[in-house]
């Protein structure tokens, strides 16, 4: 926890490699000091289809799943951040953007946990 989940359009990996894309969100996630570097994951799906206002403009949207706890002012920052960051790498693309869901602790399971 917490997991980063990278969607964009096909075009943006021919920009930038994803490992380069990953390492970027990993980077300033972990820059933050709100998750301990080990446990933050994070994953790319490049799309080839897609449907953004009826256009086909590149876009990249970062679905951030972290369990509960930080306060809102923490979440707007790791938002912002991701999006600077994003911004200063793909200053082409039209579409940067990023949302960030908490997990309950009381729902959370993993493998470890049983």
């Amino acid at each position: 926890m917490p997991h980063f989940v990278i969607d964009c359009s096909k075009q943006v990996i021919k920009l930038e490699t994803p490992e380069k894309i990953m390492q970027k969100v990993y980077d300033t996630a972990a820059s933050t000091g709100l998750f301990a570097p080990e446990d933050i994951k994070v994953r790319i799906n490049p799309f080839q289809y897609y449907n953004i206002g009826n256009t086909k403009d590149d876009f990249i949207h970062v679905f951030a799943n972290i369990m509960q706890g930080r306060n809102t002012e923490q979440k707007a920052n790791l938002s912002k951040q991701i999006v600077t960051e994003l911004k200063s790498m793909f200053s082409q693309v039209p579409i940067i953007s990023i949302n960030i869901r908490d997990f309950e602790i009381a729902t959370y399971c993993n493998r470890n946990m049983i």
